[in-house]
């Protein structure tokens, strides 16, 4: 793996065409080993003289916010120096050459910023629902597992087992692990097919490191943030949705931070209990009442999916914390429901002052967030609105703009998550008094 990584940063000094198998813009480490190994692959099965290349879809100076990344790379001995990111490719620029080829991989929808590089991609390999409306026109293949990491692996497999390394089975084996929350059923994250094909790689290279502990060290790395500065932890674990004007921003957030131009800051959190069960805790930040509230009763009543949320008592007038029952909703599960509530919202907004209440919320109420909405907030169509509403793979902002950069009004996350430690605290100290 190392020595065909290393000639394609050569080949990049080429003039020729290039072959890309570009992760999605998270570039989590299913995205970054899923582009790795299948790029790997490729290149020692195609019989056409073809340069095929992966790259990473962020910019170089973000790989350090993916602790699990730097780790990964570290135990196989990959300097950093030899991958190629995305800012350090033009495709734009190649596609008008008539000299790139794309393959998509953990993830099937292009951005609105590289449309114009969908005539050149050729193959998709996901493993998220299809978006059929806005999936590029070409072989696509999609199958409903816990890591798109274990696609790779079956076609290796299946396709040229005799090419498998232990750097690349290495890489395929901790990935499907740390996605599949270490094959937890109890999770829901995990396939059959996922278990499979873990089981078969620890056949094929019995010295591969015990599932539990190199589940324990990822989810270490992934979430150490000694060394990283407030903007990136902000910016390390972050998706946002938009609608009509309003940016809604969703953190994982592992210690004080500071917020700037969201209307609305969700803060979903995952730990593990001495008994190594997963336990989440969920905070809605918001200083516009009527906002908050719409959120915080739908999130409350929803029943697909069930949050099943406990209320946790908060000092702070504009922060809503919950103990999240389902542990199996993650953000990504979360976030059609947050996009339909913004909706809701907004629908709101522009009943007419006839109606008494909606969703709980007094008509007065609306009345006066809408006047003064209207001072702050654009509610015309913006051009948000021309991407898919809520694309399946992971939208995160690193690539072009933060959408915590500029706007209003300015959240102050450092009151926010110190009010949440004084919350936590207060919650242990119950609980140990109630088994007293």
């Amino acid at each position: 793996m190392e020595e065909y990584l290393q000639g394609c940063r050569a080949a990049l000094q080429e003039s020729r065409s290039l072959h890309i198998v570009l992760g999605n813009e998270a570039c989590d480490l299913d995205s970054m080993v899923s582009a790795l190994a299948l790029a790997f692959y490729l290149s020692k099965t195609t019989e056409a003289e073809e340069v095929f290349v992966p790259v990473l879809n962020i910019k170089r100076s973000e790989l350090p916010l993916r602790g699990d990344n730097v780790f990964m790379l570290q135990k196989v001995n990959i300097p950093q120096s030899i991958l190629i990111f995305r800012d350090e490719i033009d495709l734009q620029a190649l596609q008008q050459a008539g000299q790139l080829i794309l393959t998509l991989v953990d993830h099937h929808v292009l951005p609105k910023s590289d449309a114009s590089l969908e005539e050149a991609v050729i193959e998709v390999l996901d493993h998220r629902p299809i978006e059929h409306k806005h999936c590029p026109p070409c072989h696509v293949s999609v199958e409903l597992v816990g890591s798109c990491a274990t696609l790779v692996t079956e076609r290796i497999l299946q396709g040229a087992p005799e090419i498998l390394d232990w750097q690349t089975a290495f890489l395929l084996h901790g990935t499907i692990i740390l996605d599949c929350v270490n094959m937890d059923l109890r999770i829901g994250k995990a396939t059959l097919k996922d278990s499979r094909y873990v089981e078969k790689l620890e056949v094929i290279f019995p010295d591969l490191p015990n599932r539990n502990d190199i589940f324990d060290a990822l989810q270490k790395a992934k979430f150490d943030v000694s060394g990283l500065t407030t903007e990136q932890m902000l910016r390390k674990d972050q998706k946002t949705i938009y609608k009509e004007g309003i940016k809604v921003a969703i953190s994982a957030i592992y210690m004080d931070l500071e917020a700037h131009g969201c209307d609305v800051l969700v803060a979903m959190t995952i730990f593990f209990n001495p008994d190594k069960e997963p336990v989440r805790q969920l905070a809605v930040f918001c200083p516009h009442r009527a906002l908050r509230m719409m959120i915080c009763g739908v999130l409350e009543r929803s029943h697909s999916p069930s949050l099943k949320l406990t209320s946790i008592p908060s000092t702070h007038s504009n922060l809503q914390a919950y103990l999240q029952g389902n542990t199996q909703v993650s953000r990504k599960k979360f976030l059609p429901l947050l996009q339909e509530t913004l909706s809701a919202y907004l629908d709101s907004m522009k009943i007419p002052a006839g109606q008494p209440e909606i969703m709980g919320v007094p008509r007065q109420q609306v009345d006066k967030e809408m006047n003064r909405e209207s001072k702050s907030l654009n509610l015309g169509m913006s051009q948000d609105e021309e991407d898919p509403p809520l694309p399946p793979t992971p939208m995160n902002s690193l690539v072009d703009d933060c959408p915590l950069d500029q706007g209003l009004p300015k959240l102050s996350a450092e009151a926010i998550f110190e009010k949440c430690n004084q919350i936590s605290q207060f919650q242990a100290t119950t609980s140990s008094l109630a088994k007293k």
